[in-house]
């Protein structure tokens, strides 16, 4: 492919900022076109980043025969339609995590992207987080022998230098209808849900327990959270646990999201300490092994590095040929993995996962 490959981004949330920095500097691609049901909005960023064009509605993004792929950064419960409509008019699509609300959506996404044979691919950055990368090349360079536990912690907090974002920008995440589920569990957690898969594989059986913490009069986060599973495999488990606590400080100019990460095999363990936010005073990476504590060099890890490297990674991806990560189907099985933990908080017993899509 020779063309300069034209980018439009539909939805100008905070979260776009991050999203545009993977377009900057690159000559193979560009970001021609920005659309927002406010179209102050979208002009405003235009003008901020030097984008020709601007759109109120997605249909008319669509028409444009200028534009090859959409990033679509909208409410859950417009994923897959939207998603569709873009693959049926020929446009490729990054579209942000978590790919759909059920499983059927899923399937209809993935279904259509094999039909209509455009590139569809979820935007899932945790997984070209740098720190994250590099334990992921560290397990299977057998640093850390057989991996047998992973362990993933999220809990909130507070920071002077965190994105300010208003009630208004977000309250749709508490709408189960447009969200899919909670805040905590089902829209972030996919990034742990989808971090999980890409270290240790397949999940096979899922184990949960989700509470409730009062944010508002009548809001509620779906924290504390535990959350079991095995993998497919022998011997590979891995926990997640999600807690509320508004009230500890933290480091961060993006979210203030304590992200940690363990992952434990028969020779020593990796420890990956930062991520939106810096809670201990550790170093990002660290590998303990032969009774010695070592501290991993990593020179790129602050969470913006990790949207500039998942860009990068598609836009390779459409210009050089190849698959992207995470792709329709894993992106699929991904949701599975969190829709079983929802169900098993729900209904109080363990679920197994029977890795089986739907046919059509």
């Amino acid at each position: 492919m020779n063309k300069t490959l034209n980018v439009a981004i539909i939805g100008c949330g905070r979260i776009s900022d991050l999203h545009q920095m993977g377009y900057a500097g690159r000559d193979d691609a560009k970001i021609v076109a920005l659309c927002d049901t406010n179209e102050r909005t979208a002009k405003k960023k235009a003008k901020e980043w030097q984008v020709p064009k601007t759109y109120k509605n997605y249909q008319d993004v669509l028409n444009d025969p200028e534009i090859d792929l959409v990033e679509l950064l909208v409410p859950h419960h417009l994923h897959c339609s939207m998603t569709v409509q873009a693959l049926q008019a020929g446009k490729h699509v990054s579209v942000q995590k978590p790919m759909a609300i059920t499983l059927e959506e899923a399937d209809e996404m993935v279904y259509t992207a094999e039909k209509t044979g455009q590139i569809f691919r979820v935007y899932e950055n945790f997984v070209f987080y740098p720190p994250n990368v590099k334990a992921k090349e560290m397990i299977l360079a057998g640093d850390i022998g057989e991996p047998q536990m992973l362990r993933m912690h999220v809990s909130t907090g507070k920071s002077k230098t965190e994105w300010k974002v208003p009630l208004s920008a977000w309250a749709w995440r508490f709408n189960e209808e447009k969200s899919g589920g909670g805040e905590l569990v089902f829209d972030h957690g996919y990034h742990l849900f989808s971090l999980a898969y890409d270290l240790m594989g397949p999940v096979k059986r899922v184990n949960a327990w989700i509470d409730k913490s009062k944010i508002y009069p009548t809001i509620y986060l779906d924290a504390p959270a535990v959350i079991m599973f095995q993998f497919q495999g022998d011997r590979k488990y891995g926990t997640l646990d999600f807690a509320h606590t508004p009230n500890i400080e933290m480091e961060s100019i993006y979210y203030s999201d304590d992200d940690r990460t363990e992952i434990i095999g028969d020779k020593g363990i990796i420890f990956i300490n930062r991520c939106t936010a810096k809670t201990i005073d550790y170093p990002p990476l660290v590998l303990f092994k032969d009774g010695k504590t070592t501290e991993i060099p990593i020179e790129r890890y602050e969470w913006h590095d990790s949207f500039i490297d998942c860009t990068h990674h598609l836009i390779d991806v459409i210009n050089k040929g190849g698959d992207p990560k995470l792709d329709g189907k894993t992106g699929r099985e991904v949701l599975e993995f969190s829709i079983a933990a929802h169900q098993s908080a729900k209904e109080n017993h363990e679920i197994v996962i029977d890795q089986k899509p739907i046919t059509r």
